[in-house]
């Protein structure tokens, strides 16, 4: 089968602007012969830490899921990506879903917001397997970024998918910190690809996935310091032995990976770590994790349940 991951040069915010550089890619996927297409997390919008992102949150049927139901219909073809999704509830998720030539095949909220994702939504549900449906009897699931660092995702899948569509928005270490930067780039850039190259191999199936290129700066929640860095690329095919078939580093900018790959899952060779993590995080990345996490699900109570809650 032929898929596509997309690599998107993202404005942070600017859900107009996004959509219609996803719907060049989407298309250029497709006269490559392209069948099955991931779109990234946060498609629609990026993130960082960026009060006004609030306002670029929608609903399960907006404009993001709309882009998502139009495309796949008009060029016939498997098509998801992730996004801020309101629920009817008030609370928010980022929700991978995911249509073919139409017809919405499932949906997947990721299971924890990483960093400073945590100020814009909360995680799913604990009954969610990831698993999005069959097309003509190929399993499909999905896998949205730091989750691919997980050991837990690899048992909600393995034995359970023959495909994972996913998608990341895995920023860099900040390059305005220029000592860190050379210290610990090359190992956070490697995590993007290789966690992604363990799950599918503990999985036993294939990974079309997605990503961002884009520089961008914020503010760094807590701290009287800003964020200076751009999202590591690695849109990659990947095969059900964790092989990379076909990748596109963020030094290549946005376009598009195309590839052949069977979509068929494989007996996994290994076992299960017992470990959380399947990689290593790194200082920086553990450290925001933990101080962006607690400072983020303040802000996420404060503004975005009790406004949303209000408007409803």
């Amino acid at each position: 089968m032929r898929v596509a991951a997309l690599q998107t040069d993202t404005r942070i915010g600017d859900t107009q602007r996004n959509l219609a550089h996803c719907e060049e890619l989407v298309a250029e996927a497709c006269r490559d012969g392209a069948e099955w297409i991931a779109l990234p997390e946060f498609f629609n919008t990026g993130i960082a830490w960026d009060p006004a992102l609030a306002a670029a949150i929608e609903d399960e049927n907006g404009p993001a899921a709309h882009f998502l139901q139009r495309l796949s219909a008009q060029h016939g073809v498997v098509l998801g990506g992730s996004f801020l999704c309101r629920l009817a509830d008030g609370h928010v998720r980022n929700r991978y879903l995911c249509f073919n030539r139409g017809e919405r095949l499932g949906y997947h909220d990721k299971d924890y917001p990483t960093m400073w994702e945590n100020a814009f939504y909360e995680g799913g549900a604990e009954t969610d397997s990831g698993e999005l449906g069959q097309i003509n009897g190929v399993r499909v699931g999905a896998a949205v970024c730091w989750e691919f660092m997980r050991t837990a995702t690899a048992r909600r899948l393995r034995t359970r998918v023959d495909v994972i569509m996913g998608g990341s928005h895995w920023w860099s270490i900040p390059q305005n910190w220029p000592l860190l930067y050379a210290w610990l780039e090359s190992g956070n850039r490697k995590n993007a690809l290789q966690a992604v190259q363990d799950t599918a191999r503990l999985v036993g199936a294939p990974v079309i996935h997605a990503s961002h290129c884009n520089t961008f700066r914020c503010r760094m929640p807590g701290l009287p310091l800003s964020y200076h860095g751009h999202l590591e690329g690695q849109a990659a095919v990947i095969d059900a032995q964790g092989n990379v078939i076909a990748s596109r580093s963020y030094q290549q900018g946005p376009g598009v990976v195309v590839a052949d790959v069977c979509l068929q899952a494989l007996t996994p060779p290994d076992p299960l770590p017992e470990h959380i993590w399947l990689r290593s995080r790194g200082v920086v990345p553990a450290l925001s994790w933990h101080l962006h996490g607690m400072l983020g699900r303040r802000w996420y109570r404060h503004n975005i349940l009790r406004a949303l809650s209000g408007c409803c």
